[in-house]
């Protein structure tokens, strides 16, 4: 009999929202290790601008997934996936798992498993994604050929209807066959508040990374030789620094 997957809380909601002072505020009470779901956090030297813990709750509370890359580097959520499930895997028995979300797709990536593309002949793919840029009624076609199609827009009707015809089998069914491998189940704990607090709250979170100095920040990491146009600067707040810092 296989081994149940272990339960673990995952936080998310919008940035600003307070998903990291929970956290810390249940690491008050139980012995909790945070495992990082946000695809910026994941950069080294990209602190201030990413929102990564700092302070009292930087020394009290373990992380993992902070740092793990150059800013130059890609990093996929499929990598965070397989990486996350090994730190679940390594983190004592007597602390308790947290996931932190800041990262949607990298939330769905651990939890739901990673959907493994079969091999698909690279020619008739070609083919297929010249046809569908020119195709009408793309969402019918994938409404037709997987009936767990629930919209989304061009792109993902064309995913859905190339996936069914070049492999066989519906999106879904793939989808569902990497869930079964998903490393955990998750309790989704989804925080909220009014719009115009968050608003109130994102001004004021801003306001405080500016006073830290974000800019030098990223004033810094180009003297250091970090491209504008690397991976970890490719996100809300480091382009309109840069932007800043270009006049």
């Amino acid at each position: 009999m296989a081994e149940a997957k272990p339960v673990v809380p995952v936080i998310v909601g919008p940035t600003a929202v307070g998903k990291t002072a929970l956290a810390a505020a249940l690491a008050v009470h139980w012995p909790v290790t945070v495992i990082s779901a946000d695809s910026r956090q994941v950069y080294r030297g990209l602190d201030i601008g990413t929102g990564k813990p700092f302070g009292v709750v930087a020394e009290q509370v373990p992380h993992v997934g902070l740092d793990l890359v150059e800013p130059g580097e890609r990093y996929s959520a499929g990598r965070f996936a397989r990486e996350a499930s090994r730190w679940l895997a390594e983190i004592p028995e007597d602390r308790q798992p947290i996931v932190v979300g800041g990262t949607g797709f990298y939330v769905r990536a651990l939890v739901d498993g990673l959907f493994r593309e079969p091999p698909m002949d690279p020619a008739v793919r070609e083919r297929f994604r010249e046809w569908a840029g020119r195709a009408n009624a793309l969402g019918a076609w994938a409404v037709r050929l997987d009936p767990e199609y629930r919209g989304g827009g061009r792109q993902r009707a064309a995913r859905t209807v190339e996936v069914a015809l070049l492999t066989g089998k519906p999106l879904s069914t793939w989808q569902r066959q990497a869930r079964a491998d998903g490393a955990m189940r998750p309790w989704y704990v989804r925080l909220s508040v009014p719009r115009g607090y968050l608003h109130a709250r994102i001004e004021k979170r801003v306001a405080a990374m500016l006073n830290r100095g974000w800019v030098a920040e990223v004033q810094n990491l180009l003297e250091a030789g970090v491209s504008p146009d690397a991976p970890g600067m490719d996100s809300v707040g480091y382009r309109e620094v840069l932007a800043h810092l270009r006049g």
